[in-house]
């Protein structure tokens, strides 16, 4: 055993003499969600166990997002809020994880004196030894991205027992030049199949009754022997009472074997988020995208062809460097055709480091409120007039939590992904249960409950 080996495991033992407390605020995408999760694992194992107050906590962190500048700044705002519990207990560490740390390193503890520690996405094993450092007075930057680092061998420390999100990939090598990720999350790299299958037989042992599969691109998954349309299989035929997901996709990777294993599996749901981001060729080729909008509509085509009543969402940037109406009016065009069920929209946000920022950032922010707020307005009478179709229907919904407008309603969601509010009565949380819709709006399904036939 090398010294350093021996003074980690040193560390840890130390550290699970006494029992602390860690208060985590996630920030982002559900990848973060996951890392959280690892995070929690990892210090569980030093001797922190998971509050969620921030104001009984010994260690405060903030896992944080950079793909949009809004994200940031909240964090920011955020990390300010929190100094007012080390004002109170100097004891207090705060730490500032993820996408946000990497980036902004410098700002954050060497000029602003704003943090204990920070730590990028790829270093969160070192957090026991910084942590350790940090109570001592000694702060720690930890940042280095890796091509090997997937935490295969973590276990994630879970709190509920319903849905869980599993990361099978991390890091993106499509370098989308508006995209921060490959700079923050690094390059590609993916577990092993048979690291995922046994993560997933181990929740359905827990009642686990979903899991979704994450990556930045996450069909572009491959362990040097299984693609994603192997692992996608393999996770299915683990447990054909759980519903399994996955997020999120490039069209460039969504092959013909991809879309008949989703096909054939009952328990894969039948919903996909891919995104189209323009309706303009031009844009995509500026965005390197890598399809055009011909190839993206045939493979709308081909899935819909394969899996009738399957869903879609997406993600759409209003306002890209050197967009014109013309190419705003592509994409209104390609949203009408294709009808997503759902979409996440945004105004384009200049990112350093990646190509786009050196595009400059032509477009006006009016310009880009107007054609973002036109977008949405579109999607949400698409939205709602899909929804509406399936008023006297009858879906069935996994059953996930108690309804936070009223203690009397549960909600659910469909194996298309959308959400359901209906009458508690005899259902409980977990369950999968029949539901018969009677109004809607462009978010949720509202229904009754039907009863279980014994």
């Amino acid at each position: 055993m090398s010294k350093c080996q021996s003074f980690s495991i040193f560390v840890v033992q130390i550290m699970a003499e006494t029992t602390k407390k860690i208060y985590v605020e996630t920030y982002g995408c559900q990848m973060n969600v996951a890392d959280t999760e690892v995070v929690l694992g990892v210090m569980n194992g030093a001797g922190f166990v998971p509050t969620n107050q921030p104001d009984t906590a010994d260690l405060i962190l903030i896992n944080t997002c950079s793909v949009r500048d809004n994200a940031e700044q909240r964090a920011h705002q955020r990390i300010s809020e929190l100094k007012e519990y080390k004002r109170r207990n100097p004891e207090v560490l705060i730490g500032v994880l993820g996408c946000m740390a990497e980036r902004l390193r410098v700002s954050l503890i060497e000029k602003n004196n704003l943090v204990d520690l920070v730590v990028g996405p790829d270093e969160y094993r070192k957090l026991p030894k910084l942590v350790n450092d940090a109570y001592a007075g000694q702060r720690g930057i930890a940042v280095k991205l890796s091509r090997v680092e997937n935490y295969d061998d973590i276990t994630p420390l879970r709190t509920e027992g319903i849905s869980a999100w599993i990361s099978v990939m991390r890091g993106c090598d499509k370098f989308c030049t508006f995209c921060v990720v490959p700079f923050t999350r690094g390059r590609e790299r993916s577990r092993t199949l048979h690291s995922v299958v046994e993560e997933v037989r181990k929740l359905s042992a827990q009642g686990f009754k979903e899991v979704t599969l994450l990556g930045q691109n996450v069909n572009s998954y491959h362990d040097g022997q299984y693609d994603f349309a192997d692992l996608l299989a393999a996770v299915a035929r683990v447990d054909s009472t759980m519903r399994i997901r996955y997020t999120t996709s490039h069209p460039k990777d969504m092959s013909d074997k991809l879309i008949e294993t989703m096909a054939k599996y009952d328990n894969i749901c039948k919903y996909i988020h891919l995104p189209v981001q323009s309706g303009s060729n031009r844009i995509l080729k500026l965005m390197n995208r890598t399809y055009t909008i011909e190839h993206y509509l045939t493979l709308i085509e081909k899935i819909r062809k394969t899996m009738p009543g399957v869903s879609f969402s997406t993600d759409i940037i209003a306002g890209f460097p050197t967009e014109t109406d013309d190419d705003h009016r592509m994409t209104i065009e390609i949203m009408k055709e294709v009808r997503y069920d759902g979409a996440y929209m945004f105004k384009y946000s200049p990112r350093e480091h990646t190509k786009a920022w050196e595009m400059g950032d032509d477009v006006p922010d009016s310009v880009k409120l107007e054609r973002l707020n036109e977008i949405i307005n579109i999607q949400e009478e698409i939205s709602a007039e899909i929804n509406q179709k399936l008023i006297g229907e009858t879906v069935e919904v996994l059953v996930e939590r108690d309804s936070s407008r009223s203690k009397d309603d549960l909600l659910g969601r469909t194996d298309t992904n959308k959400k359901t509010l209906f009458p508690r009565e005899d259902a409980t949380v977990g369950e999968y249960r029949k539901v018969k819709i009677e109004r809607t709006n462009a978010h949720t399904l509202f229904g009754k409950l039907i009863p279980n036939v014994n």
